[in-house]
């Protein structure tokens, strides 16, 4: 009987595809639409000096808020927490802030979104579940692929969970 991994997996790739399709496609069209419309009612001129007036606000803003981001990881790391929010916060500045410096306006109203304190947290819980999902598809075997197992091993000293094999001891110091 055929395993049905290889169907979820052809569904995913299509997903994906049909993602950067859109992504390739409609977001530039989306682009271009938007600055002719805008150029049509301020003017060319006015239109390229509102992009560039808006890649210096992305900078000014990646700035503040990378700032603010790196600054509470190293004082996360200085506490001995795991710093998964502030990585996620690093990350979505960073995605962010090279929206806002493409031009076109589409890209920077969602890269402001991306930078803004005040509508991170709503991007952050998305980026934690889609990693999450990501995770637990790929279990702790790795993703099936080659030089990955395609069963998890069952380790003797793990309590028959799947993973390495874990020996339970203490390390001990000789002078």
């Amino acid at each position: 009987m055929a395993s049905p991994r290889p169907a979820a997996r052809t569904s995913r790739r299509r997903r994906w595809t049909l993602l950067l399709l859109v992504l390739f496609v409609a977001v530039p069209l989306a682009e271009i639409y938007v600055l002719i419309q805008v150029g049509q009612v301020i003017g060319a001129w006015w239109t390229i000096v509102l992009l560039v007036l808006d890649s210096i606000l992305g900078s000014w803003l990646i700035k503040r808020e990378g700032g603010r981001a790196w600054a509470a990881l190293r004082t996360t790391l200085a506490s001995g927490r795991m710093p998964a929010r502030e990585i996620a916060d690093g990350a979505l500045v960073l995605i962010g802030g090279t929206l806002m410096l493409s031009p076109g306006f589409v890209s920077d109203a969602f890269g402001i979104l991306l930078i803004l304190p005040v509508t991170r947290p709503f991007f952050r819980r998305l980026l934690t579940s889609v990693v999450a999902r990501r995770l637990v598809m790929a279990g702790p075997g790795g993703p099936g692929g080659p030089g990955f197992p395609r069963t998890p091993r069952q380790g003797p000293g793990n309590g028959g969970r799947p993973g390495p094999d874990v020996v339970r001891g203490d390390v001990v110091d000789e002078p």
